[in-house]
């Protein structure tokens, strides 16, 4: 089943991008949308580093949730920031230690990091332990990486990485 199916949850979240890209669930695009979501995971197979193992899907649920609030959020923030006073801006790079192994919850941590306005993750170690990040306004560097962490590099652990 497993090479058939190499990555079932996958399959829905592309059929269901599917849908939503094309604005119609008539039945020709279903089928459609989840041909392309059984076929893209199944060629490109060879490609995945890792097996995708999702350990806590409900925290992956609750993760994305969150990542959209704070994406709306943030950009509120922004444009509150670069219209209010942008000479009062306080930009830093600030170099986060990460807990994370996984390639995969890094490189997610890492775009997260930068589909929140305000906030982009700038660079990796090579020994794969910190993440520079570069932040738009900050006025304390910890507080900072104990929100990132609490709100996004935990959960991460949470969901791929085994306890």
């Amino acid at each position: 089943m497993r090479r058939l199916l190499p990555h079932p949850l996958m399959t829905l979240t592309l059929a269901t991008l599917w849908l939503l890209l094309v604005n119609s669930a008539a039945p020709g695009q279903i089928v459609l949308g989840l041909v392309l979501g059984w076929a893209i995971p199944l060629f490109t197979q060879r490609f995945w580093p890792e097996t995708l193992h999702i350990h806590r899907p409900f925290a992956l649920l609750r993760f994305i949730i969150r990542v959209l609030g704070d994406i709306v959020v943030a950009n509120l923030t922004v444009a509150r920031l670069i219209l209010g006073h942008p000479q009062r801006l306080r930009p830093a790079f600030v170099l986060m230690p990460l807990a994370l192994k996984s390639d995969l919850a890094i490189s997610l941590l890492a775009n997260t990091i930068c589909l929140t306005p305000g906030t982009v993750s700038a660079c990796l170690t090579l020994d794969r332990h910190h993440l520079l990040v570069h932040t738009l306004d900050t006025a304390d560097r910890e507080q900072l990486i104990a929100m990132l962490k609490s709100r996004y590099e935990t959960p991460l652990q949470e969901i791929f990485e085994p306890c």
